[in-house]
């Protein structure tokens, strides 16, 4: 089976500083693949070269079979299209209502009239647990949670091969991570698409996760399934997870 994401010898330099050194690895479809690491560690900026906003030093980033470096403007703007990117704060427009936010892509490159988009985003919005009567709220009238939600329903909205989760449970409380990560997991079934999670949180990657990949300073440590990370013999994935999991750890590899 052909990757869906393939990265070889991705290197990135910024300002004489190496942040990205030798990465490897492939996502194929419908896989869960999480980057874990800790802050600054590379995460984010591993998915900035996925998307085209990052240009590799040297090596090779393919998604959907496309070299992305080598790719014109047009290119890269339909490799884009069928991507979905969940931004860490959600990354709401204050001034537009839930349902403009929804369906914001329709209303730039579209021709609808107002009913067919509210449509739309009551569809997706049902899609990721909330109702019609978020439709009319702004950003600033949402719990972290719905933000949260309201940002991923608006990913989904132009029905992508592949979602980009950025830090999807970050900030929010423990009930409400859990129920982000079973969110994130129901999307996965019902549209069948490609998952990549960046996260700090080891709890959320291991309860969704097929394969994890760990980063420190810009490297790849190792890449495996949950069964192999958490039985990993490298010493820091094990002072990683220890410190990540805690009394989880000790029941989790006993």
């Amino acid at each position: 089976m052909k990757p869906i994401v393939y990265v070889e010898g991705l290197n990135l330099q910024i300002g004489g500083r190496w942040i990205l050194k030798d990465i490897n690895f492939e996502i194929y479809k419908g896989e869960v693949f999480t980057i874990l690491g800790g802050s600054g560690s590379g995460k984010t900026t591993i998915t900035k070269c996925l998307v085209g906003l990052l240009k590799p030093t040297s090596g090779r980033v393919e998604v959907f079979g496309n070299d992305i470096s080598s790719l014109s403007q047009a290119g890269l703007d339909d490799v884009r299209r069928r991507i979905g990117y969940v931004f860490q704060g959600a990354a709401l427009f204050d001034s537009l209502t839930v349902w403009e936010n929804l369906v914001f892509y329709h209303l730039e490159h579209g021709n609808y009239k107002e009913e067919e988009l509210k449509s739309l985003a009551i569809k997706y919005l049902k899609m990721v647990g909330l109702s019609e009567d978020h439709l009319d709220l702004y950003p600033s009238e949402l719990s972290g949670g719905m933000k949260k939600r309201v940002g991923i329903a608006r990913a989904i909205a132009t029905e992508p091969e592949l979602l980009i989760y950025d830090e999807p449970t970050s900030g929010l409380d423990p009930i409400t991570s859990r129920l982000i990560d079973e969110l994130i997991l129901n999307l996965r079934e019902k549209t069948g698409s490609t998952a990549i999670v960046v996260s700090h949180d080891l709890v959320s990657a291991f309860s969704i996760s097929d394969r994890i990949m760990i980063i420190k300073e810009g490297q790849v440590v190792q890449i495996g399934t949950k069964e192999e990370i958490l039985n990993s013999h490298i010493p820091f994935v094990r002072e990683f997870i220890k410190k990540g999991l805690g009394e989880l750890y000790e029941a989790k590899s006993g």
